[in-house]
Order: C-alpha cells, then structure tokens, then sequence
C-alpha cells in the first residue's frame, strides 16, 4: 500500500494530460476574486527532479513533457512549469500541489494529503515555503473530514496510484458521499487507461452517475512493451464553463504524438 513513489514516472504522458487541464482549471477559477480551496488526496513529494537515477531508469518524461512542452506556451500549465523552472531549474518537475501552488493566490486554502512516510517527508520541505498544510493520513479519509471546505468554492483532485485495486470499486462510493457534502466543488478523478480494461467499470458507473460530468481520456504507446498503461483519463465533477472545450484540445495535442 505504501509502495508507490512518483518519481518514477514523474512528467510522464499521464502528467501532462492531468497537470495541463488542472492547471486550466484553476486558471479559470481564479480569474475571478473569490477564494478558494484547493485539495489533493494522494499529492506525493510536489516536486521531482527528472535526472534523479529512478527518473532517468523509466524515462517516461522524455517521452511526456520533454516532448510536449512547446505546446502548452501561452497556457495556465507552460505558466505554471516556467516558474517552477525559473525557481528550481530546468530539470525541476512540479507535481500537483506545487503547479496548483503557483497558480492559487494568498487568500486561496491548500489542503494536501500523502500517507507515505518519505514521500510525505519530502513533501512537507518542499511545500515550506508555499501556504499549504499538509496531512500524514489517508486521502480518502482526509477528504471526508474536509469537505465541505472553506472556502466552499474549489477543486479537489483525486489521483491515486491504482495499487490497491479496490480502489477502483471504493471512489465511486466515495464520490458519492463527497458530492454530497460538497454538491459545488469541482472534483476532479484521475484514472489509468489500462491494456486489460481495470477501469472500465469504474469510469462506465461514474458516467451513469454522473452523466454532466466530463469524462476525458487521451491514448498513446506504453512506457515500455508490456507496460499496461495505454492512456490516462480525467472525469471532472461540476467541471467549470468551457473545460469540454479545453479537454478537445489538449485531445489535438495528444493526438499528434
């Protein structure tokens, strides 16, 4: 359960479809004045170096966002990865908190979770200079004790690794209960394309359930032959005006590759 590190994969395919339409998301909310609450159930350490060995054993961001990063000049996600850059250099990769981070503004509320130890550990350190709290707890649970958050407008992302296949059986529950207590947030799950289909029961329940809810998935090669994951998807509860749109473009990006 608590096997899982990022860093592996970090600005992999994967990351660039969830980092580019969070990152417009949270463009467009705080393009108006109103606060917000930003939580993160599974954030990982927020920041990744791409010529770390475990980095550099997969390579997967040479094929993710090395590849692509000319697409998304002039977007909320180039944005967010340029002052990442700017600060820690270019071979710095933002995770979820530290993108989300450089987007929110001072009146915003962060509230990040992470249960590994190390990765929890490193999280905290490189979140300190940033206003975010973060939790040693179950995601899952944490989320429950959040919501409804204050502020009540915001974004939750909900992005586990999937190691613990019941996972995909549990967030549809959960969501349920999530919504619930919070019928405003965006919540925003991020889920594997797989090979063997795991997802597809979960994602064709969430879309029953939900069926005004954005439901994207982008396809391209594995990592590696016989890898088993073949795309990544997004389903966006309450998604804000105009992301359908932004996810058919992102569609074309990926599209090209």
């Amino acid at each position: 359960m608590l096997s899982y590190q990022h860093i592996y994969h970090a600005g992999n395919l994967a990351d660039v479809h969830k980092h580019s339409l969070m990152a417009w998301m949270l463009r467009y909310l705080t393009a108006k004045d109103k606060p917000l609450s930003y939580i993160e159930t599974h954030a990982g350490r927020a920041l990744y170096d791409l010529t770390d060995a475990e980095a550099l054993k997969t390579a997967e961001a040479a094929a993710g966002i090395q590849r692509l990063r000319q697409a998304f000049v002039d977007h909320p996600y180039g944005d967010a990865l340029s002052q990442i850059a700017e600060t820690y250099g270019e071979n710095a990769y933002p995770g979820s908190p530290l993108i989300a981070s450089s987007l929110l503004r001072p009146t915003d509320s962060i509230h990040l979770c992470e249960l590994h130890p190390t990765e929890h550990a490193a999280l905290e350190l490189n979140m300190s200079p940033y206003p975010a709290t973060c939790h040693k707890a179950d995601g899952f649970a944490m989320a429950h004790s959040l919501l409804p958050p204050t502020p009540r407008r915001g974004v939750m992302l909900i992005d586990p690794s999937y190691e613990i296949k019941a996972d995909y059986v549990s967030i549809p529950k959960d969501l349920r209960k999530y919504a619930r207590a919070w019928n405003v947030g965006i919540i925003a799950i991020w889920y594997p394309v797989l090979a063997n289909n795991a997802q597809e029961g979960m994602v064709n329940l969430l879309r029953q359930t939900y069926p005004d809810a954005l439901c994207h998935e982008v396809r391209f090669a594995p990592a590696k032959p016989g890898h088993g994951m073949i795309g990544s998807g997004m389903f966006v509860l309450n998604p804000p005006y105009g992301a359908a749109e932004e996810a058919k473009r992102i569609s074309k990006i990926f599209s090209k590759i």
